[in-house]
């Protein structure tokens, strides 16, 4: 009897011991995750021909054909130039996805295109429910957003061949770029109280965008709305569509009266309207989070330096890289810089001086193995392939360049890169994105994009059709270093190490 008591107990303890081992987890392998946030495409408009992937041969026939407002099929595609009427230079088209470097459009990876509207609550009526039928006629640019690529001329799609493709990667928010970083790094929607009149968004009774009186049909014009605002009415002011940082590098200049670091409080008139900087916010950002922890990470931003000089000077001095037009001009974007809007990274800051970084400091760190656990690589706006103002394959080019250097870093045995699109860009995708508690809430997510999972330790020649959104990258970042969840992101979404060998 005593043997077996005291076999019990060995064995008790044994279990206990080995119910205490810790297991391995892929992600624990993962020592540097590199997050690169490319510009406005959708899965379909890049890799709706990737083989293997769910692409545009998948779409039904009521996904690909496009309604007016009135529910009824377009009689055919139009492309509306920045007037909103017939654009010129393009053909008439069938009610139907198109290939853009085709015939007969015929475009280059080398030209510019036409930019659709990307924003809050036309990318919701886009989608439709689900059945991504209203693309063209809530588009200022019609028909356009219906164009796609053949892909294989981009240096890109290889990388997606030798690693994973993920096709089932939605954006994390509805609209356009400003949301889509500010949920890339806090899974949050900002809030702007009190802001102007003219920042306001009208909807009508049904919770939709207000058409104005005379709206012509999608068939012949652009549809008109009273689009011009930024900020939801309300209580809350949820801001969900672009407004402008508090501080340099910004579209709003500094007051005559200064500090120079900071935008002119009382804002700028844009097109007879009143704009004004968001606030400084102070919900947890995933830095934050990295910073509690004592987890080194840096967000760089290609053009940085010159911006900030830029945006320091004079109120009346022309700026020369915010926003520059000029055909090979660096086109900084300050709304896409989403720390920026934080009250932690306001000028003089320690947290700012460590952890906002220009995209030359991004590449020297590469070469010289030296990136922080977490990078964030920004591309200055001429190589992020946003319609335009560039063009597809600068940006292609730049960013294999990248993970060419990525791939030769020191760092890269124990690194993860996550490539991938703040947002659409107003194309269309055939895919609905989700809608199930867990998956979705009032701020999306919006419309799939591409993402790539690059690394020693991602499966190879492999498409994921995991359910990720934008929230999934912070997700990751939060579960391989034992972060404090932020809480807006997903509970439901998945966290990327489907990915991982």
């Amino acid at each position: 009897m005593q043997t077996y008591k005291l076999a019990l107990v060995f064995g008790t303890l044994l279990g206990t011991a080995q119910a205490q081992t810790v297991v391995p987890r892929p992600m624990d392998k993962i020592d540097h995750v590199v997050v690169i946030f490319a510009e406005n495409h959708s899965f379909d408009n890049l890799y709706g021909k990737f083989p293997g992937a769910n692409g545009i041969a998948q779409a039904t026939e009521e996904q690909k054909r496009q309604l007016d407002h009135d529910g009824q099929a377009l009689k055919s595609l139009t492309v509306f130039d920045h007037h909103g009427k017939p654009h010129p230079q393009f053909p008439v088209l069938p009610n139907a996805p198109f290939q853009i470097d085709g015939a007969p459009v015929g475009k280059k990876l080398t030209d510019f295109t036409p930019s659709g509207v990307h924003a809050f609550y036309q990318n919701k009526e886009q989608i439709n429910g689900g059945k991504n039928n209203m693309f063209a006629a809530m588009s200022n640019v019609g028909g356009w957003v219906m164009g796609h690529y053949s892909g294989e001329g981009m240096k890109l799609w290889q990388w997606a061949k030798e690693y994973t493709l993920a096709d089932n990667f939605f954006m994390g928010a509805f609209g356009g770029s400003y949301l889509n970083h500010l949920w890339l790094v806090c899974a949050c929607t900002p809030q702007h109280p009190n802001a102007p009149k003219d920042m306001l968004i009208q909807l009508d009774g049904q919770g939709k965008l207000l058409k104005k009186p005379g709206s012509t049909s999608a068939n012949e014009a652009a549809v008109q709305v009273f689009s011009g605002g930024g900020v939801q009415v309300g209580p809350d002011g949820y801001s969900v569509n672009t407004t402008q940082p508090p501080y340099q590098p910004s579209a709003i200049p500094p007051s005559a009266q200064g500090p120079n670091t900071h935008v002119d409080p009382a804002g700028i008139q844009w097109g007879g309207k009143l704009q004004t900087a968001l606030p400084p916010q102070t919900l947890p950002t995933i830095g934050d989070r990295l910073s509690d922890r004592k987890v080194s990470w840096a967000w760089y931003a290609g053009g940085y330096k010159l911006a900030l000089a830029d945006g320091m000077q004079e109120p009346s001095a022309p700026r020369k890289v915010i926003y520059t037009s000029a055909n090979g001009a660096p086109h900084f974007q300050p709304h896409h810089q989403p720390f920026n809007y934080f009250a932690n990274y306001a000028p003089g800051t320690a947290a700012r001086a460590q952890h906002l970084k220009d995209g030359e400091d991004f590449l020297s760190d590469v070469e010289k193995g030296t990136l922080p656990a977490v990078s964030f690589y920004k591309p200055v706006g001429m190589q992020t392939q946003h319609p335009s103002y560039t063009d597809v394959q600068t940006g292609d080019r730049h960013m294999d360049s990248v993970l060419q250097k990525l791939r030769a870093s020191p760092q890269w045995k124990n690194m993860l890169v996550v490539l991938t699109y703040d947002e659409n860009g107003g194309y269309w995708d055939h895919v609905a994105p989700p809608t199930a508690p867990g998956l979705s809430d009032q701020f999306g997510p919006g419309t799939r994009v591409p993402a790539l999972l690059i690394g020693p330790h991602v499966k190879k020649g492999f498409i994921d059709s995991s359910s990720y959104d934008t929230t999934s990258i912070a997700k990751f970042i939060t579960e391989r270093f034992q972060l404090e969840p932020l809480s807006g992101t997903r509970p439901k979404a998945g966290n990327l190490t489907n990915a991982l060998q």
